[in-house]
């Protein structure tokens, strides 16, 4: 029931009634209704203001979830980073030092991802310093997996030709002996029993009958077989990896030039062709063109004992035999 309004009226000394048109009672119904939605977005805006819209309390915590799961990833990514750098290690210091190959370069493991402003579309997000450093992480370990693989690619090939290097290398003794007491010119300066002056002389003598089989003594070709003065009949095998061995004063071949053969495999016959004083084989192991003591390359073939007495031996003789 509306409320029904008296106004003084000093002329009559009394209260009279007040009639409200409709137009006035429109007008206050306004204001009226507007005081109230003033006060009511005041209202909610305080309320937004401080405690924020059900959606915005929703993508806080998502976001605030989501920050979670960037430092988890982050903490991840530094541990993955602590593995590959322990590999790349390995790979630089063990595996390609076994194989005799370079180390990569840091400059190439560590070389960087794209362009300048590769991250610049994350500059303006929450939280991009966050965001910034896992996308330069991610990329960072991506990098350096791809150059680690290449590299595993690169050992993977090298341990191939190293299974390969390993069965040219000439590893094996020449001939058939366990008596060293058949050594009779070792490698260095000696005697030469026909000038009789000193020389130095390039590989190792070894006595024998006529006819004793000879052995390649590691996996080559063929570059020579034929007869030269003073080593007399003689083979050459060229093993790849810039080593060479020779075969002097043979009787005759059981090979010739350009053929393959294995290490242990029969290539000829112990001679005594050329300038020698009895039979026996004259042995050289090269390393690109330059003579090595074949004593050091028989360590497929002999123990450490009877290395020793080898080198006894070698040392003890005074006279080759070519």
């Amino acid at each position: 029931m509306a409320k029904t309004k008296y106004q003084f009226n000093p002329e009559s000394i009394s209260y009279e009634k007040v009639e409200v048109n409709i137009k006035t009672r429109f007008i206050n119904a306004l204001k009226h209704m507007a005081s109230s939605s003033v006060l009511a977005i005041a209202m909610v805006v305080v309320l937004f203001y401080f405690f924020g819209s059900p959606k915005e309390r929703s993508l806080q915590r998502e976001n605030q979830k989501l920050i979670t799961q960037y430092e988890r990833l982050n903490a991840e990514l530094e541990q993955i980073h602590t593995v590959l750098t322990d590999l790349e290690q390995r790979d630089d210091n063990l595996y390609r030092v076994i194989f005799e190959a370079e180390p990569i370069h840091s400059n190439i493991r560590k070389a960087g991802v794209g362009g300048v402003n590769r991250y610049k579309q994350l500059e303006d997000m929450e939280n991009s310093d966050l965001v910034i450093s896992t996308a330069k992480k991610l990329d960072q370990v991506a990098k350096s997996l791809y150059v680690q693989s290449k590299s595993y690619d690169d050992v993977e090939i090298m341990v191939k030709n190293k299974f390969k290097m390993l069965s040219a290398i000439p590893a094996i003794m020449p001939l058939a002996i366990k008596d060293f007491g058949r050594i009779s010119a070792g490698y260095g300066w000696r005697i030469h029993p026909i000038y009789k002056t000193k020389k130095f002389h390039d590989g190792m003598d070894f006595t024998g009958k006529i006819g004793t089989p000879i052995y390649a003594t590691g996996d080559g070709v063929v570059k020579q077989a034929r007869k030269e003065r003073g080593y007399g009949k003689k083979i050459v095998i060229d093993h790849g990896y810039g080593y060479t061995t020779l075969y002097a004063h043979l009787s005759s071949y059981r090979v010739k030039k350009g053929q393959k053969v294995k290490r242990g495999e029969i290539i000829g016959e112990l001679g005594n062709t050329g300038i020698s004083t009895g039979p026996h084989l004259h042995y050289e192991v090269r390393k690109n063109r330059k003579t090595l003591n074949p004593i050091n390359y028989y360590f497929n073939d002999i123990t450490s004992d009877e290395y020793d007495s080898m080198v006894a031996y070698a040392e003890n003789t005074g006279q080759t035999m070519d």
